[in-house]
């Protein structure tokens, strides 16, 4: 068996290495927003393991991680820009409140698939509008879901506070898809 990580996203990458330090990484496109019709959570939970069933037909005898995180402002997905501009307007909307992060993760292994999620809440600064400019011009927030990354606070101070895990914002709760994968191995090991 080898971990198979269905994800181009440089952090989810290198994220992975803390559940395994030998991975290979194969990514197909899915059409997401067709699940943007369902409740936010439900959405990002069917968008990861859509992800990985893709993924998965072509590795079954491996263990396919896929993930998926959006961000939720009044019961609002918020995708990720598709413009600077777009970016400045979410930023400017998510400016002083309090959001919502959904990471959704499925484990497909041996035709058992755990799909699950993880919530975190997320409070932002009151932003300047220097500081949302300065921001948008580095390009960082570009390709994350919500025009932000929380990795990125230390240089461009967004973020207030964080409840609850902070690799769930980063996109790749690391802590609970490990659970959910011993909690898959064992059920197998359990059965043979």
């Amino acid at each position: 068996m080898k971990y198979v990580l269905a994800s181009k996203s440089p952090r989810r990458i290198k994220m992975m290495k803390e559940i395994s330090s030998s991975f290979l990484i194969a990514s197909e496109d899915i059409d997401e927003e067709s699940s943007y019709r369902l409740s936010p959570i439900e959405a990002v939970k069917d968008i990861a393991k859509r992800k990985g069933e893709v993924v998965y037909k072509s590795y079954i005898d491996d263990l396919v991680i896929s993930a998926d995180t959006i961000v939720v402002l009044d019961n609002k997905i918020i995708g990720k820009p598709k413009s600077k501009e777009n970016a400045i307007e979410t930023l400017k909307e998510l400016s002083d409140k309090s959001h919502h992060v959904y990471t959704g993760f499925a484990i497909h292994y041996l035709n058992k698939t755990i799909v699950d999620y993880v919530d975190s809440e997320v409070i932002f600064n009151k932003l300047s509008d220097s500081l949302i400019e300065e921001y948008v011009s580095s390009g960082s927030p570009l390709d994350k879901a919500g025009a932000y990354g929380v990795q990125d606070n230390k240089k461009y101070p967004l973020i207030k506070e964080v409840r609850g895990s902070l690799d769930n914002v980063v996109g790749f709760p690391i802590k609970e898809i490990k659970e959910a994968i011993n909690l898959l191995l064992s059920s197998i090991k359990n059965k043979d």
